[in-house]
């Protein structure tokens, strides 16, 4: 049997996925990075994107809020605070979430709406491509 990382992907409220896998792919604030059995110990605080998780050759994707990341020992934990597994994504929804959002990105009044703004449509983003790719 080939070595596995244990991986948990939490929020908040919940785990949303604990499972040994093989490979597992992130959007860290210093660019997108990649994680196989044996890494060195490593953490990165992380964007707002896709994780994607591959087992046994079968990739599962994950929108995710933020947060930060750490593996050691081949025990890797996601903590987020938002995440969404792309399967249970409907993407007609997400997809419309996503026009929607970019249409108003209007004329706010102050920095603290842009922030929002930006923040809303980078979530609905990555639910639209973690759902996209669940279906390809």
């Amino acid at each position: 049997m080939s070595k596995k990382i244990h991986f948990k992907l939490i929020t908040h409220e919940k785990i949303v996925f604990e499972n040994d896998v093989d490979e597992i792919y992130c959007k860290g604030l210093e660019g997108d990075f990649g994680i196989l059995p044996d890494h060195t110990p490593f953490m990165s605080a992380l964007k707002i994107g896709v994780t994607k998780v591959v087992t046994e050759g079968k990739a599962e994707y994950f929108a995710t809020v933020g947060g930060v990341f750490q593996v050691s020992d081949n025990n890797a934990v996601l903590l987020t605070e938002e995440a969404e597994n792309g399967k249970d994504i409907d993407l007609t929804v997400a997809k419309a979430e996503k026009e929607k959002l970019e249409a108003r990105n209007g004329n706010p009044d102050n920095q603290k709406d842009i922030d929002k703004q930006n923040k809303a449509i980078a979530i609905a983003l990555a639910k639209f491509k973690a759902a996209m790719n669940e279906t390809n």
